[in-house]
């Protein structure tokens, strides 16, 4: 009960602090297509119940993230109010062998504080220069008589996690339940504050705790747990995440824009991680959009801390021996993610700041030998899969792989080095990762140097020191 209080006394007083804050709008709209064409469509503009959450200082993106890119002008003037780079579900989904063939439509929506006059919102796409283009321009007011004012009570209060100042002022986590029965929120509430304590134990989130607030919501199923289709599970849940997107079996998203969105906005949030209440290994990461981890697999930690990585900055898988649901191979463009690299100008690398002089790049790494082993590996989790196996073995093999990974590479003289090593963004040759180890490779406990200092320049884009 006590703790019960206390959440409520946290939401009122962010609620409190909010109030000069704008309002929220949402343009939620349809993004369709197959691999070689898209399409957008208005579907609706919503004025959220709770007031921009926002740092109203640093409302433009200069960090050139993201397969898209979302401004907001004013109509009259031109002027840019707003913006924020951001990839989707569908971007991911058109690299698949599925969009060769059909067409699929995703919901999708971009939030902004509410403006004082119409504007133009445009969705801006890297061209084949990397460079951002209009794709698509919506015509906004949001004064005007269609636009969705009054939302329903809240189905269900958020619980203030980490509450450490104003909203406008801080990085707003929310933590989404699905597949959590009413009996299990107790269980929700308790792997929500375990992983969330995690995050903040790792670097560089660790250092910077104070310019967080972390919240969670979850509303009650009939049934414990979500969909694995694979395997014939198929559950009912609100928000509607399962596994087997895109025929991975791992992969975890939803695809149900309108019912995350429908349940997040009753919680103060820039970003938000959507816990599963499953024990199989799986998660998933959308820049700007969400993440997903299984809260009760034991490597738990780790998933939510990764596929965070994805969500919050942008940062790019740096494995490259899973198999994964996305087409690859082609031409080594130069990524725009903050830690890969197609080593085109290698006196020019992205993060040459970390390199020190003398490093070569490429930079040497024992990647035969690595790659033998791995290979050995993905063959066995395949065979664990496909028979399934009890989730106890699978941890078992990730525990022994990571030890022989360490193994390997702890007496390697390149091993802390920040460099280029080749092997990265799902290729093993023609795209590099800046050091040996790291979250984003394996299932190590530390980002490297490049990967802490995207998340870093991030933190700093939402949230504004406190005042002295």
């Amino acid at each position: 009960m006590i703790r019960y209080l206390s959440s409520l006394l946290a939401l009122g007083a962010c609620a409190s602090a909010l109030a000069a804050q704008p309002a929220t709008v949402r343009l939620d709209y349809l993004h369709s297509g197959n691999a070689l064409d898209e399409h957008y469509a208005m579907e609706r503009v919503v004025i959220e119940p709770l007031p921009w959450p926002g740092n109203l200082s640093q409302t433009i993106d200069n960090t050139n993230r993201g397969n898209n890119l979302v401004e907001v002008v004013d109509a009259k003037t031109g002027k840019l109010l707003y913006s924020r780079g951001f990839s989707t579900v569908f971007a991911e989904w058109r690299s698949t062998e599925e969009a060769a063939r059909i067409n699929r439509g995703f919901q999708e929506s971009v939030r902004f504080p509410k403006p004082e006059a119409p504007v133009k919102v445009r969705i801006l796409k890297r061209d084949e220069r990397n460079l951002f283009s209009v794709v698509w321009t919506a015509d906004v007011n949001p004064d005007a008589m269609d636009v969705i004012r009054k939302q329903p009570l809240a189905p269900v209060k958020p619980i203030g996690i980490r509450v450490n100042g104003p909203s406008e002022d801080k990085v707003d986590l929310l933590i989404v339940g699905d597949g959590y029965t009413q009996a299990d929120m107790k269980k929700f509430e308790a792997a929500a504050r375990r992983l969330a304590d995690h995050l903040f134990e790792t670097s560089p989130f660790k250092e910077r705790a104070k310019d967080f607030n972390v919240w969670a919501i979850a509303l009650p199923t009939s049934e414990s747990g979500v969909s694995r289709p694979s395997t014939g599970v198929h559950h009912a849940s609100p928000i509607g995440a399962r596994y087997d997107i895109f025929g991975s079996e791992r992969y975890v998203l939803t695809t149900d824009n309108r019912a995350l969105r429908e349940l997040a906005q009753y919680a103060p949030y820039e970003f938000i991680e959507i816990l599963v209440n499953n024990e199989t290994y799986g998660g998933g990461g959308i820049f700007g959009q969400f993440s997903t981890a299984a809260a009760d697999n034991d490597w738990a930690n780790y998933l939510f801390v990764h596929e965070f990585g994805h969500h919050f900055a942008g940062l790019a898988d740096e494995y490259y021996t899973s198999p994964v649901a996305y087409a690859t191979g082609g031409e080594r463009r130069e990524p725009w993610e903050p830690n890969a690299t197609a080593l085109h100008d290698p006196a020019n690398i992205k993060w040459k700041k970390f390199v020190k002089e003398g490093t070569p790049l490429p930079t040497p790494w024992p990647k035969e030998a690595y790659e033998t082993a791995s290979r050995a590996y993905q063959k066995e989790r395949a065979a664990l899969r496909a028979n399934n196996r009890p989730e106890s073995e699978m941890s078992a093999l990730f525990t022994r792989d990571l030890k022989q990974s360490t193994a390997l590479f702890s007496p390697d003289p390149q091993r802390h080095t920040v460099g280029a090593f080749e092997g990265a963004n799902y290729e093993a040759t023609g795209y590099y990762r800046p050091e040996m180890q790291c979250i984003m490779f394996d299932r190590s406990e530390q980002f490297c140097a490049v990967c802490a200092d995207a998340i870093t320049t991030i933190i700093d884009l939402y949230s504004r020191p406190a005042k002295q």
